[in-house]
């Protein structure tokens, strides 16, 4: 909606799916994602039997719990649960433990054609391939190819579509935001994780204004309090639209505009 609205006055605008392990903006714009721009790779852990005396100490050390060591048995590790931080392999007396390359994440690009008088505008869309326990040097490298993206063609906008929550792959799409649009419903939920967030962004220091979706349908009393308490300003109120119900699920999104 965002995006719509900048591109209506006329502005160049990169729009990013920063939520790799499902994006959907790609659907909600209509658009086919064709073969991947770039592709993302991460370092795990490989072992060497012959130089391995089966210490253990890998296995104790890591954090993520990722290696398994049974008595007299050789490590083995658990890519599902690895973080790729390498330290099994920093830390191995033996140099046993070596480095293989497994593709994590890919990067897509699609140009948006222009509406009416609108200018053309750019979705990156980030995904994620097979598990991957740690999201975040997805949206890292996301992240760079959308910056030199926006630099290229001169974008007035950057926009970052983050993932719920507050994990590492959050965190690492808000990190140097200029501001950020906290969006959540009038509900105990809502309220609840919107606290969160602010929170975050506050350590973060990131600018956070709210945009309250469905404000129609619940309690605007519970994020009043949120934002009063935290002194945020609620920049977009949305009422609940049958039109903008349909136009999600059509995937018509990217000429729909109400804020």
């Amino acid at each position: 909606m965002l995006a719509n609205k900048l591109r209506a006055e006329g502005k160049k605008v990169v729009l990013v799916d920063c939520d790799v392990e499902c994006p959907n903006d790609y659907l909600l714009l209509g658009v086919k994602l064709k073969k991947p721009v770039k592709k993302i790779y991460a370092n795990f852990p490989k072992l060497d039997k012959e130089k391995c005396t089966k210490c253990g100490l890998c296995a104790r050390k890591c954090r993520s719990n990722a290696v398994f060591v049974a008595p007299g048995k050789y490590p083995v590790f658990i890519e599902e649960l690895c973080s790729g931080c390498g330290l099994c392999w920093h830390i191995c007396p033996n140099k046993a433990i070596g480095i293989k390359k497994k593709l994590i994440g890919e990067v897509f690009a699609n140009e948006l054609s222009a509406i009416s008088h609108q200018p053309s505008a750019w979705l990156i869309t980030g995904r994620s391939v097979g598990v991957v326990d740690e999201t975040g040097p997805i949206v890292t490298k996301l992240r760079d190819f959308a910056e030199k993206l926006a630099r290229k063609v001169k974008a007035d906008y950057l926009l970052f579509d983050t993932a719920v929550g507050l994990h590492c792959g959050v965190i690492r799409a808000l990190i140097d935001c200029d501001l950020a649009y906290a969006v959540t419903e009038p509900t105990p939920l809502g309220s609840h994780d919107l606290g969160l967030i602010l929170d975050l962004l506050k350590k973060l220091k990131v600018p956070a204004k709210v945009v309250l979706n469905q404000v129609d349908l619940g309690n605007e009393n519970l994020i009043e309090k949120i934002v009063k308490k935290r002194n945020v300003k609620i920049a977009y109120k949305i009422p609940y639209s049958k039109k903008l119900v349909e136009a999600y699920s059509r995937g018509e999104l990217a000429s729909l505009n109400l804020l």
